[in-house]
């Protein structure tokens, strides 16, 4: 494909037609190549500003009165913008909670709805707060729920056969992430919903690795229902608030285990009998986090502004030409791709494989290690994760990180780093 130098890197660079968009993110060092926007995206300087003006002009200066002045509607505004990428329509979509609470409410709600089914369907490759949530609840309603989880026979992918021959009639959820967080990997998600729908099965999916990154087409698939954080490719900072989808057709057939306050239909009538709002609101819970839901704003009006399909057209270019380097410059020091081969089967972010994968990660971080200061990050056994935020992330990065990659390597640098993991890693 290429020749794989730092010139050609730099004239891809300035062939990007969304390379001005970095400009617009706070990068204080300068000798930083930041690859973890698929764990926490980066500050949006103008971001960082509006959150200034709503503590000391909404919050400060208007106080209590902010809830009639856009508060009280934040969540669903959010919502509705977080639609326009992910194929939704306008009333599907709510800002709120946590993935995990949202997970809980949906995937309660659709057993609720398949009374009688008892079987959930996930895999091995699946966030496993995912299925610590899904076994719990399964658990807690004491109804004989079996969850089953589908093995990989590569770590990598899942085979549409494996699903297909899962699925029967005794089936209530099938519940996958769109983009697996380790491989990358990416299911067809209208296959997935419509095997799900042939056996009358709800399909629900985890959008975290997804959504910014890569089209989401949760309308033309027939989702039924997904969840997914902001704090990844929507750059919303740590602990921003998540969102959930119920399809229109599902919203008042379907009953939140959660009934909060924002749930109700009145909740400033402050009666003592709960009545689940209509529509997308009655999955609504508790008091919205109104301060971390600002940043999010910003990156949604951009996304919407460049097009979620030419962000995904950079992301693949990416990815193939990160790809193409590993195997010109690195598979020869004992790193593999841990990723699909197929970019359309890919995710945007790709995950190397290396026996000294941790130590390696720690090497890159260090500033002291090598000329730049590269964060990814490790995920067990031995995988690390380069993400790739298309908003953000430079041709020059990629071949700098693995430049990086390959001296740490060949110079065994590794080896001054201690393999006891951190907390966080």
């Amino acid at each position: 494909m290429k020749d794989f130098t730092e010139a050609q890197a730099l004239q891809m660079d300035r062939e990007d037609p969304l390379g001005v968009l970095r400009e617009k993110f706070s990068i204080q060092n300068k000798n930083l190549i930041y690859l973890d926007g698929n764990s926490l995206g980066m500050l949006l300087k103008a971001a960082s500003k509006d959150l200034q003006e709503e503590v000391e002009q909404a919050w400060g200066s208007q106080l209590i009165r902010s809830w009639n002045q856009g508060w009280y509607e934040k969540g669903l505004v959010l919502g509705d913008k977080i639609a326009e990428i992910a194929g939704a329509s306008k009333g599907e979509v709510a800002v709120a909670d946590s993935t995990s609470v949202n997970l809980y409410k949906l995937a309660y709600a659709a057993l609720r709805l398949k009374r009688g089914r008892k079987k959930i369907i996930t895999d091995d490759l699946n966030f496993p707060s995912d299925i610590y949530i899904l076994k719990g609840l399964a658990e807690s309603l004491g109804e004989g729920h079996e969850v089953v989880v589908l093995e990989s026979a590569d770590g990598m992918t899942i085979l549409p056969e494996q699903v297909r021959e899962a699925i029967d009639d005794d089936t209530a959820l099938v519940s996958f992430s769109h983009v697996v967080f380790k491989s990358a990997y990416m299911y067809d998600m209208e296959q997935v919903t419509h095997m799900a729908h042939q056996y009358g099965a709800l399909a629900l999916w985890d959008l975290s690795h997804s959504i910014g990154s890569v089209p989401v087409e949760l309308n033309t698939s027939g989702a039924d229902l997904a969840v997914g954080c902001t704090y990844k490719y929507l750059n919303g900072g740590p602990g921003s608030p998540a969102f959930l989808y119920v399809r229109r057709d599902l919203q008042n057939q379907l009953t939140s285990p959660l009934q909060g306050w924002f749930g109700e239909q009145d909740p400033f009538d402050f009666g003592l009998d709960y009545r689940p709002a209509r529509g997308i609101r009655r999955f609504l819970a508790g008091t919205p986090p109104i301060l971390s839901m600002v940043p999010v704003e910003r990156t949604l009006e951009m996304m919407i502004g460049a097009g979620i399909h030419q962000i995904r057209e950079k992301s693949i270019v990416q990815s193939e030409y990160l790809v193409g380097l590993v195997g010109h410059k690195l598979r020869a020091l004992g790193f593999s791709v841990g990723s699909p081969d197929d970019a359309g089967k890919r995710g945007s972010h790709v995950s190397l494989k290396h026996p000294e994968a941790y130590r390696i990660c720690k090497a890159l971080i260090d500033p002291g290690a090598g000329n730049w200061e590269v964060v990814p990050d490790f995920r067990e056994p031995d995988h690390i994760r380069i993400g790739i935020t298309p908003l953000y992330t430079r041709f020059i990065d990629l071949y700098r990180a693995v430049q990086e990659l390959k001296y740490i390597d060949e110079k065994k640098i590794y080896l001054d780093y201690s393999a006891e993991r951190h907390a966080v890693t």
